[in-house]
C-alpha cells in the first residue's frame, strides 16, 4: 500500500527504484590492553592507517574534482591533524591498541566539536567518517560506504559523508535519501553538482526495508513508498515534461516579458568551469577561492599559484561577469596561519573578512594575484568580501582593493542580518551586494546549516529571510547598484521567480540547476514574480510562503 513521507528536497529530478542501505558503520573496537613493548609497533600502524586514509580521500577528490575535491581535501586535513594524532599516540603509549586509540581520540575530539558552536558541530559527520575509515583499515574490514550493486537503486543513509557522495555513480545511484542533513549540507551541495535527485532531513528513512520500491521527488521532498503504477507513471510523465521544457529554454535568463535576470554559476575552481559552460552560465556569480588555501593549512599559496588558478577561470568567460569571493576562512574552514585555534565559538568569531583584515598581507597578495590574472582580458571582474557586518568593514575592504591597484568592482556579501538592515550604508563604500542566503539564514535563525533537526529554519522560503532579501534589493535599487543572490536559494526554480520579484538582479547557483531556473523564469512575467514575492512575504511560515507563491505563479 502506497504511503507518503516528506523530507527536504535538495536536488531536482525523479528517482524510482529499489532501496539499498548504506554500509553499516564500523563497530567499536574492543578495549583490550597491549604490552608496553608493542606500543611503538601499534603507533606505527596508526600512523600508516591515517596516512593511507588521507591519501585515499585526496585521490577521491582528484577523481571527483570541483566542489567535492575541496571538501575531501578538508577531510584529509582533519585526518592528519597533529594534535589528534598526538592524542592517538598518547593513548597507545598507555596500553591501547591502535584501533582503540584512534576510536577514543576521535571520540574526545568529536565531543569538543559538538560543543564548539554551530559550524564546527556540523563537521561531526565528516569526523565520524574519517574515524570509521581509519578504524576499518586497522581492523582489516571493508570500508563503510555505498553498497555494491549491479542494478540501479535508491540509496538510503543516516547521512552521506562527502567521500561517498563525491564518487556516486549516477548510472547506478538513481537518487538518495538521508535522515539527517539540510538544504545547504555538503551532501546536498554535491548532489546538485552531480545532478542526482536527493531528499534530506527525513526522520525514519532508515526504517524503509531493503528492496522496497520508492519514488523520490527531489524537488518537493516527497517520498512515495511502494508507489502505485499510476503514481509511477504520473511522476515519469512529469519528469519527461520537465526535461522537454529544459531543452526548449535556451539563451540568457529572462522572464517571459523580457526582464533580464543573468544566470551565473557557483564554482569552486577551474574544475567546475566545464559544467558551468555546458549549462549556459552567463558568468560566475560566486568563485570560491578556498580551494587554493586547503592544500597546506600552515601557509598561504604564492601569488604566482593564485594568479594561474584565477586566470584559468577568467579566461573561460571572456566577456562574461566573474564575481570572486576573497578567502572565507574560519569557522568550518580553519587555517593554521590565519585563524585563531582557541575561539569558543568560531562561527561568531574571527572569520571571513575579519581574518583577512587581521592579516593584510594575505589579503594584499590575493588581490594582487587577481589584478594580474585579469590583465589583458575583457572579462568583467568583480571582487567581494565575505562576512561584511557594517560600513566600516566595507570601507576597509574597498580601501584594500584600491591599495592593491585592483581594477574591478568591489562588493560586499550580505550574510549577516546587520548587513541587510544597513545595506544602503554599506553601498556608500562598495558597488554591489551579493546575498549568501545559506549563512544569512543560519545567522538570522540561529540554526546550524548542517543540522537536520533545525532544517525548517534553514528553509530559504522563510518569510523573515525573504524580508532581508527585499531590504537589500531595495537598498541597491535606491543607490542604482546591483544585488545578486549566490546562495543555494537561487537553485530553486520557484524561489528564483520570487527572488526576481523581490528585486534581485542576478542569480548564481550550481551549474546543474541553471536549466531548471531558466525554464521556469521564462514562463512568467516580472509582474507575476512580483505578486508571488508579495504573497510569499505575507505568509507566516516557509511552507505557506511556498504554497502562496506557487498559487500566484500557477494562476490559481
Amino acid at each position: 500500500m502506497e504511503t507518503t513521507l516528506r523530507g527536504v528536497g535538495v536536488s531536482h529530478g525523479v528517482a524510482i527504484g529499489e532501496v539499498r542501505h548504506m554500509g553499516t558503520a564500523v563497530l567499536e573496537p574492543p578495549a583490550k590492553q597491549i604490552p608496553a613493548n608493542e606500543a611503538e609497533r601499534e603507533q606505527g600502524r596508526a600512523r600508516q592507517a591515517v596516512e593511507a586514509v588521507a591519501a585515499d580521500l585526496i585521490a577521491r577528490g582528484n577523481l571527483a574534482g570541483g566542489e567535492a575535491q575541496h571538501v575531501l581535501e578538508a577531510q584529509a586535513m582533519m585526518a592528519q591533524d597533529p594534535e589528534l594524532i598526538a592524542d592517538v599516540e598518547r593513548r597507545i603509549a598507555v596500553g591501547s591498541t591502535a584501533e582503540r586509540g584512534v576510536y577514543d581520540a576521535f571520540a574526545a575530539y568529536r565531543a569538543l566539536l559538538a560543543n564548539a558552536g554551530e559550524y564546527l558541530a556540523g563537521r561531526v559527520a565528516d569526523l565520524d567518517d574519517v574515524r570509521n575509515r581509519i578504524v576499518a583499515r586497522l581492523l582489516g574490514v571493508p570500508m563503510p560506504g555505498v553498497p555494491d550493486s549491479d542494478e540501479p537503486y535508491v540509496l538510503i543513509a543516516r547521512d552521506l559523508a562527502p567521500a561517498d557522495t563525491a564518487l556516486l555513480d549516477p548510472s547506478l545511484v538513481l537518487g538518495f535519501v538521508t535522515e539527517e542533513g539540510g538544504p545547504t549540507s555538503h551532501s546536498a551541495i554535491l548532489a546538485r553538482a552531480l545532478g542526482v535527485p536527493a531528499v534530506v532531513a527525513l526522520p525514519g528513512a532508515g526504517e524503509i526495508t531493503e528492496g522496497t520500491v520508492v519514488a523520490v521527488d527531489g524537488s518537493t521532498g516527497e517520498i512515495f513508498v511502494e508507489p502505485s503504477v499510476g503514481r509511477q507513471e504520473e511522476m515519469r510523465g512529469a519528469a519527461a515534461a520537465r526535461k522537454a521544457a529544459l531543452s526548449a529554454a535556451t539563451g540568457p535568463g529572462a522572464t517571459s516579458d523580457g526582464h533580464k535576470v543573468p544566470l551565473l554559476a557557483n564554482v569552486g575552481g577551474p574544475g567546475d568551469v566545464p559544467a558551468a559552460l555546458e549549462a549556459g552560465a552567463e558568468g560566475v556569480g560566486l568563485f570560491r577561492t578556498e580551494f587554493l588555501f586547503l592544500d597546506d593549512s600552515s601557509r598561504a599559496p604564492s601569488e604566482e599559484k593564485q594568479m594561474a588558478a584565477y586566470r584559468a577561470v577568467l579566461e573561460a568567460f571572456p566577456e562574461g561577469r566573474v564575481v570572486v569571493r576573497v578567502l572565507d576562512a574560519g569557522a568550518d574552514k580553519p587555517l593554521d596561519f590565519l585563524t585563531p585555534a582557541d575561539e569558543p565559538n568560531p562561527a561568531l568569531g574571527v572569520r571571513g573578512l575579519r581574518s583577512l583584515l587581521d592579516h593584510p598581507d594575505v589579503l594584499r597578495t590575493q588581490l594582487t594575484a587577481l589584478s594580474r590574472a585579469a590583465e589583458g582580458l575583457p572579462v568583467y571582474l568583480e571582487v567581494m568580501a565575505p562576512m561584511v557586518a557594517d560600513r566600516a568593514d566595507a570601507k576597509a575592504f574597498a580601501d584594500a582593493c584600491r591599495e592593491a591597484g585592483l581594477r574591478a568592482k568591489f562588493g560586499a556579501m550580505v550574510e549577516i542580518p546587520s548587513a541587510a538592515l544597513r545595506a544602503r550604508s554599506i553601498l556608500q563604500e562598495v558597488e554591489f551586494l551579493s546575498l549568501g542566503t545559506n549563512d544569512l539564514a543560519q545567522y538570522t535563525f540561529a540554526a546550524d546549516r548542517q543540522v537536520g533537526a533545525v532544517s525548517r529554519l534553514q528553509d530559504p522560503w522563510q518569510p523573515a529571510l525573504l524580508d532581508l532579501v527585499a531590504l537589500s534589493a531595495e537598498a541597491a535599487a535606491a543607490e542604482g547598484k546591483s544585488c545578486g543572490v549566490c546562495g543555494e536559494a537561487a537553485s530553486d526554480p520557484l524561489l528564483a521567480c520570487v527572488l526576481t520579484g523581490l528585486g534581485v538582479t542576478s542569480l548564481s547557483m550550481g551549474a546543474a540547476s541553471i536549466p531548471y531556473v531558466r525554464a521556469t523564469l521564462a514562463k512568467h512575467t516580472l509582474a507575476q514574480c512580483e505578486r508571488a514575492a508579495s504573497a510569499a512575504r505575507a505568509a507566516d511560515s516557509a511552507e505557506e510562503a511556498r504554497l502562496a507563491a506557487q498559487a500566484v505563479l500557477s494562476g490559481e
